[in-house]
C-alpha cells in the first residue's frame, strides 16, 4: 500500500502529523507491516519525537537554531548558498543531521509508537510550505 500526505507548515518548527497516518491505516483497515514514512524534500526532516510536553519541540529548535545559525550570523560566513535567503543553506544542513525517512512497526492497526512518541515534520525553513510525505506499508 503507498499513499501520500501533505503538511502544510507556517515557519520553522515541528509539526505533528501521527494523527493523520493512522487514519489513513484504519481507512485502508491495515492490520499489520512495516510504514516507512520519506519526505519529499531537502529543507525539513522526519523525526519521532515526544509529543506531550510543547517545551521539547521548542528546545529541539532552539537548541538546532544555535547549532547552525542563519547565513547571517557571522559564524555561517563561510557557506556559497546564500541567494535563497539566510534560512535555505542551513535548513539543508540541518535536513542532512536529521532522518528524511522513517520506518514504524504497524501491530494489530496500530503504530507500534510508545506512549508518548508522535510523528513529526520538521521544518527548517522560515517561510509557509506544503510538504510532501510519501508512505509506504509492506509486510
Amino acid at each position: 500500500m503507498n499513499f501520500e500526505l501533505n503538511i502544510d507548515t507556517h515557519g520553522a518548527g515541528l509539526y505533528e502529523f501521527t494523527h493523520s497516518v493512522q487514519a489513513k491505516l484504519r481507512e485502508a483497515d491495515v492490520q499489520g507491516g512495516l510504514l516507512t514514512l520519506f519526505v519529499r524534500h531537502t529543507s525539513c526532516s522526519l523525526l519521532i519525537q515526544e509529543n506531550a510536553d510543547p517545551e521539547v519541540q521548542t528546545d529541539l529548535q532552539n537548541f538546532f537554531h544555535r547549532l547552525v545559525p542563519p547565513t547571517t550570523d557571522p559564524s555561517m560566513s563561510y557557506l556559497t548558498h546564500t541567494y535563497e535567503g539566510p534560512d535555505d543553506m542551513p535548513a539543508h544542513i540541518k535536513a542532512a543531521m536529521m532522518p528524511v525517512s522513517i520506518s514504524i512497526p504497524i501491530v494489530s492497526g496500530a503504530l507500534a509508537l510508545g506512549t508518548w512518541q508522535g510523528i513529526y515534520l520538521f521544518e527548517h525553513r522560515n517561510a509557509s510550505h506544503r510538504r510532501r510525505v510519501a508512505a509506504h506499508v509492506g509486510g
